[in-house]
């Protein structure tokens, strides 16, 4: 039996049955009894009314999907009433791509040799795609994972958080009153690592979709069987610049949302933040002003801003990081303080130590870090300067500045004006070098589900 617990006072929530190695055997089967079916398998209009169904049936458990959110994972009422509403709208995102999903026609007639013949691609369904998901988008980051899987036709076995797994058991009930039979979507429930990565690197899996620490995406990575293909979504210390032309009267919000939205618990939060000496001092009061406000507190509560990290032990770790910088020189602006077993201060630290953890490591934890710099490039290498890449933000009114940064950040995504942390569900989401492998968002998670085939007719 799993216990589930609310994040914030760690009081039981449920109790549910877990999944042994036979029943991850008896779900593998039945995956690939329907796949192999092709006679049965489900016809595009079918896809999309399932997906239309589950979109409403969604909205119908719209209150209940939120809270659950907020108790199981710790994000904060309004923040989980958001992520509901972007987890609907991502099934019909799903559904809606399926309009423009199709191949494409291949030109024959460009030699002698390819004379008389027609050549077109389809897009097939890529096979049984295992899906390991995470905490903290405990509804949201599901349906990226399943709804892809759903609209081109993958079975498709999910593996929640341990943490929070009632989100998924949910959405899953969800897919199947909605009209999907259940070989096609299946959850997977363990505590167990060895049995998470048996299902991972089983032969039968033809995708992995993996969303988590870069120590064990990557393990599995290199474990994965010969032609299972893989998207590995991990995280970073998200830098953001802050040029002397930015307007700070309309900077400060973006940020601190960016830094201390789900408590820092995101993979794209704002960690790092380079500031123009010019501007240094009024941004860091109006900065420390604003994070001073931000109100921690239970989730569950409407006006909650910043809830707890998602275990005890994450705590300890950000509470460790936060001393160990200050010991190496950095001065604490605010915060810092543990509140309770799972929530901290909000912090801000200033000028910690090139080598600190916060400096190079994901904090995944309630705290920004703010550096002075005096020469752009200079502040761009420093950001630059870690194994991890994904998203980043410059914050400028000149537009020079802005595209120059743009342009040199080495981030999969540049945000101008807006916090690192910013993202549509349809827009490319991707981590580069040691924060991912291949290309998050609905649309594209579809296409890497799929494969094409060719099909050529020669004219007689």
């Amino acid at each position: 039996m799993l216990t589930v617990v609310q994040a914030f006072d760690r009081a039981p929530i449920a109790e549910i049955e877990t999944d042994d190695a036979a029943a991850l055997e008896r779900k593998l089967q039945a995956a690939g009894r329907v796949f192999a079916d092709r006679d049965g398998w489900l016809k595009p209009h079918r896809r999309i009314a399932i997906l239309r169904k589950l979109a409403a049936l969604m909205e119908g458990r719209r209150d209940h999907l939120a809270m659950q959110i907020a108790r199981e994972g710790g994000k904060p009422l309004p923040d989980a009433i958001i992520e509901t509403n972007r987890a609907i709208d991502g099934v019909h995102n799903a559904a809606d791509e399926l309009r423009n999903f199709a191949g494409r026609e291949i030109p024959m007639g460009l030699s002698p040799a390819a004379e008389d013949r027609w050549a077109f691609t389809t897009r097939e369904p890529i096979g049984i795609v295992a899906a390991i998901s995470a905490f903290n988008h405990p509804l949201n980051l599901i349906v990226h994972q399943v709804a892809p899987a759903i609209a081109v036709g993958c079975p498709v076995i999910v593996k929640p958080a341990a943490t929070t797994p009632l989100s998924c058991i949910d959405f899953v009930a969800l897919v199947r009153e909605a009209g999907l039979p259940e070989p096609w979507c299946q959850t997977f429930i363990t505590q167990d690592n060895a049995l998470a990565e048996s299902l991972a690197t089983d032969s039968r899996i033809a995708f992995l979709s993996f969303i988590g620490s870069s120590r064990v995406g990557w393990s599995l990575h290199s474990k994965l069987a010969p032609g299972t293909r893989s998207a590995l979504e991990h995280g970073g210390a998200a830098p953001a610049i802050v040029d002397r032309s930015a307007d700070l009267g309309r900077v400060i919000e973006p940020i601190v949302k960016g830094g201390y939205y789900h408590a820092g618990q995101v993979c794209v939060s704002t960690q790092r933040i380079f500031v123009h000496a010019d501007i240094a001092d009024d941004f860091t009061q109006r900065l420390v002003a604003r994070v001073e406000k931000l109100r921690t507190a239970d989730p569950a509560l409407g006006d909650t801003e910043v809830g707890p990290l998602i275990l005890p032990r994450e705590a300890d770790r950000v509470e460790r990081w936060i001393a160990e910088a200050l010991e190496g020189g950095a001065t604490l602006a605010t915060g810092g303080k543990r509140l309770s077993e799972t929530t901290l201060e909000p912090t801000v630290l200033l000028d910690p130590a090139a080598d600190a953890r916060v400096s190079v490591l994901e904090v995944f934890g309630p705290m920004v870090a703010v550096y002075r710099y005096t020469d752009l490039n200079a502040a761009i290498g420093q950001a630059n300067a870690l194994p991890t890449a994904f998203q980043a933000s410059v914050f400028a009114q000149d537009i020079d500045v802005a595209l120059r940064a743009a342009d040199r950040l080495d981030a999969s995504a540049v945000m101008i004006n807006d916090p690192t942390a910013f993202r549509t569900d349809w827009m490319p989401f991707a981590g580069r070098r040691e924060s991912g492998y291949g290309t998050g968002g609905i649309p594209y998670t579809m296409r890497d589900m799929t494969q094409e085939k060719m099909i050529m007719m020669r004219r007689s």
